[in-house]
């Protein structure tokens, strides 16, 4: 079931687009905190994002540019501005279409379908980002986003955060990461991953994230 999360700060309308997508069976997310936005989408993770320009905070232009630098999500605006200016910057911003208002619920379907068929037509669900504590783990460009600092991590960086976040709250054994980071090209034993632990800790300290990860001598690491 696809997810399309629902960016409108009118309710009637909101509700309005909500019945209309279950009724073709996608999972509607609404009620966003437009304050946080990104941390409702990290949270909930959406196939497809549709998206009012007018918001209250920040407007929708700037809300998609912070999507894009975690998710390549198609987002579709839906506005009642209709000058040629709004619709540039839509698209410059990193939206994939935009409609105007009133529109045809019918037209907003077919465009949402045909949006999901060229971006999910291998029927991968990978979830591009992962969020823990307002930390979100870009999936797509081994990338960490903290209060708007980014940062890249290396690719045994990478796979250990990933898998500590993917499994907080349980402690994840010094073996069981060695296991994770195996492959072909590479062998990583006990130092090398004492290495790459600390230099993800500062990485994750020099954006003020300081004990993200927690050691639990004799058993593993834990991200709580």
């Amino acid at each position: 079931m696809y997810r399309i999360m629902v960016v409108e700060d009118n309710n009637t309308l909101c509700k309005e687009i909500s019945l209309g997508l279950e009724k073709w069976g996608f999972s509607v997310i609404m009620n966003i905190d437009f304050n946080n936005l990104l941390k409702d989408f990290s949270k909930h993770d959406p196939h497809l994002v549709i998206m009012d320009v007018n918001l209250p905070y920040l407007d929708g232009f700037t809300w998609c540019k912070k999507i894009r630098e975690i998710s390549k999500v198609p987002i579709i605006f839906l506005s009642s501005r209709d000058t040629n200016m709004d619709i540039v910057m839509a698209i410059n911003m990193g939206g994939d279409d935009y409609i105007t208002k009133p529109f045809s619920m019918d037209v907003l379907l077919a465009k949402i379908n045909g949006l999901l068929r060229r971006t999910y037509s291998y029927g991968d669900d990978t979830h591009e980002v992962i969020e823990h504590n307002n930390l979100i783990l870009n999936v797509y460009d081994n990338s960490i986003l903290y209060d708007d600092k980014k940062c890249s991590l290396t690719k045994n960086e990478f796979r250990i955060l990933y898998l500590l976040m993917n499994e907080n709250g349980k402690i994840i054994s010094r073996d069981k990461i060695m296991r994770a980071l195996w492959n072909d090209e590479s062998f990583i034993d006990d130092n090398t991953l004492t290495v790459n632990i600390n230099r993800l800790r500062k990485k994750l300290n020099d954006l003020g994230l300081n004990n993200f990860i927690t050691t639990k001598k004799g058993q593993g690491y834990v991200i709580l």
